[in-house]
């Protein structure tokens, strides 16, 4: 399972923020079909990988996955029932951040049907909305 990056400048980030759409990455690129994403968001490392096994499985051995992006964005959380003050939390996990219009996975040689059929079963282990798209298509 990845676990964010082996190696950072610094350990704790500041939360940023996610207006506008996707700077790059915004369309098919290496495979025939991609899940695109609507909204902005967190997407974990955890989430990412459940929804990779989830392509994974529906795709089988007949097509090829990319994964589009990587969780290199540390998260910190304070303990429960911690008073206020004494500094920021330590690193609780990784996350990759998503703006609309980002392309998050392709697959390549499989036909439309199994294409629609994965990225729904992916779409569900992830806590945004996204979309189906094909190579040559833009939304």
């Amino acid at each position: 399972m990845m676990n964010g990056p082996s190696f950072t400048k610094y350990r704790k980030r500041h939360k940023g923020h996610m207006a506008g759409r996707a700077k790059g990455g915004d369309e098919v690129s290496f495979g025939d079909f991609g899940l695109q994403v609507l909204e902005p968001g967190w997407i974990t490392a955890r989430q990412i990988e459940a929804a990779r096994v989830a392509i994974s499985r529906a795709v089988k051995k007949s097509g090829k996955i990319y994964v589009r992006l990587f969780p290199d964005k540390s998260f910190t959380k304070k303990p429960a029932e911690t008073r206020m003050g004494t500094g920021k939390g330590g690193v609780e996990g990784w996350v990759a951040v998503v703006r609309p219009g980002r392309v998050i996975f392709e697959v390549e040689g499989v036909d439309a049907a199994t294409a629609k059929e994965a990225f729904t079963r992916a779409h569900h282990k992830l806590p945004i909305k996204t979309a189906l798209v094909a190579r040559g298509s833009a939304l």
